[in-house]
């Protein structure tokens, strides 16, 4: 998830140029901020100063003590306990845990998985769809089929968007997988497991991203997480102070490695998962990687994808508004809605013309579970509609190659999507730089043997 210029925070006071964002998620968490409304937006509109800071602080002062609404539909709570206790689980049917050799070729499907879905997106992410579909058209590659490739980017398609398609990474230029923060996070959550095993902290994961990667290579909520650290706080409170995209897609993308490890076993898989999402992310933004875990956990047992669906939902609480909008697009998949009339309510939903609706965690998991359905278990097509959706596409394409890669092993990967990585990743991450991807299956593999100890 790298996020594009348009969305990329770059003042100093992070908080006081994101009054928009923070009125947004109030309203959308419930609370009764209605008196303030019109100073949010006041505010908002101020240049950048102490006196805009100063208002934004005391803004947060009151967004932090407001109420909820009466007869808000959902019930959110933190704490996984909370969680828990407002789960419907999905119990798995019967789930056999595969064979070494099989087992071994799912997790490799995973990592190779995750990583294709990135590459698929990165190119183009932050475009809209307005821009989006008809740059597929005018380069024979829609409905999508494959990568986009540089060497179709003439200088008369650059000039005729406003996209920028020149300094992008293609799949016909690379000698590796390139760096994403996407993949960042899973090759660092197998080092947080290496270093402290099982029983990592909340408060271990923030540490390692101290000492990991620069804080550049941090956006949005984990931006925030960072700079809270760095101030002293602990966490929960790393998610909580001054963090208007507590609910946003970053966590989302921090989960795959736990579903990995926890092959099997979606409520420990969503378990970890909660430890790494409440050091920067609340509610729904802590929903969404435990929702992302256990789905894959789930894929390592069943190919059924609503089951595999089922069991992401029944990890999370049942009355929240991400498990609502999950549960309304299987149920419209059950019922005939076709894919573009799916995917067509997510952008009726979701602005993806507005940093929260394009990186919100509910718009992006949405487009995850569209995809795994109307892909219908197909690797290529599946990727390919979660970044022909837009909104965040490298993100998409990334969680559901993922899911479908430990459902179906390398074996449901075509040699196509593969050949650009050349069996390696690049990372930003110190003391790892570039990566061979075999090693990372093999680590991983490890990791799960011990656990099984």
């Amino acid at each position: 998830m790298t996020i594009p210029d348009t969305f990329r925070v770059r003042d100093a006071d992070l908080y006081a140029e994101e009054l928009q964002n923070e009125y947004t998620q109030c309203v959308d968490e419930g609370l009764d901020i209605c008196a303030f409304k019109t100073l949010f937006h006041s505010a908002a509109a101020l240049p950048a100063g102490q006196v805009k800071t100063q208002i934004a602080d005391a803004l947060f002062t009151a967004v932090s003590y407001a109420p909820q609404v009466q007869d808000y539909a959902y019930y959110e709570p933190n704490d996984l306990d909370a969680i828990r206790a407002e789960r419907e689980p999905f119990p798995l049917n019967n789930p056999i845990i595969p064979d070494v050799h099989t087992l071994s070729q799912k997790i490799r499907g995973a990592w190779y998985g995750r990583i294709c879905g990135c590459l698929l997106g990165k190119p183009l992410e932050g475009i809209r769809s307005e821009e989006l579909i008809p740059l597929l058209r005018q380069t024979g590659n829609y409905p999508m089929y494959r990568y986009p490739l540089r060497s179709e980017i003439t200088d008369e398609i650059c000039a005729a968007y406003k996209f920028d398609l020149r300094n992008k990474q293609f799949a016909d230029q690379l000698d590796c997988a390139p760096a994403d923060d996407d993949t960042n996070y899973t090759v660092l959550a197998q080092r947080l497991i290496a270093r402290y095993g099982f029983n990592f902290t909340s408060a271990d994961v923030l540490e390692m991203w101290l000492h990991a990667q620069p804080a550049c290579a941090y956006f949005t909520a984990e931006q925030v997480a960072y700079r809270n650290r760095v101030a002293g706080l602990l966490p929960p409170y790393t998610a909580t102070v001054k963090n208007p995209f507590r609910e946003w897609i970053g966590a989302q993308i921090r989960g795959d490695y736990f579903g990995y490890i926890c092959a099997g076993d979606p409520e420990t898989a969503a378990a970890l998962a909660w430890r790494d999402a409440r050091i920067s992310h609340v509610k729904n933004g802590i929903y969404g990687e435990m929702f992302i875990s256990a789905m894959i956990a789930a894929a390592a047992v069943t190919d059924d994808l609503c089951e595999i669906i089922r069991c992401g939902l029944g990890q999370i609480p049942a009355k929240s508004r991400l498990h609502a909008r999950i549960f309304e697009v299987l149920d419209g998949y059950a019922n005939g809605v076709d894919a573009q009339a799916c995917f067509d309510r997510i952008h009726s939903l979701y602005d993806e013309h507005t940093g929260y609706g394009w990186c919100h965690t509910i718009s992006n998991a949405m487009i995850v579970a569209a995809s795994l359905l109307y892909g219908e278990g197909d690797f290529g097509r599946s990727i390919c509609l979660a970044v022909q959706a837009a909104f965040d596409t490298d993100c998409n394409g990334a969680t559901v190659g993922s899911v479908l890669g430990m459902r179906g092993g390398m074996d449901c990967i075509d040699p196509y999507w593969i050949e650009p990585l050349h069996g390696k990743l690049h990372t930003q991450i110190q003391d790892v730089g570039t990566v061979e991807i075999e090693s990372l299956v093999q680590n991983t593999v490890q990791h799960i043997r011990e656990q099984s100890l």
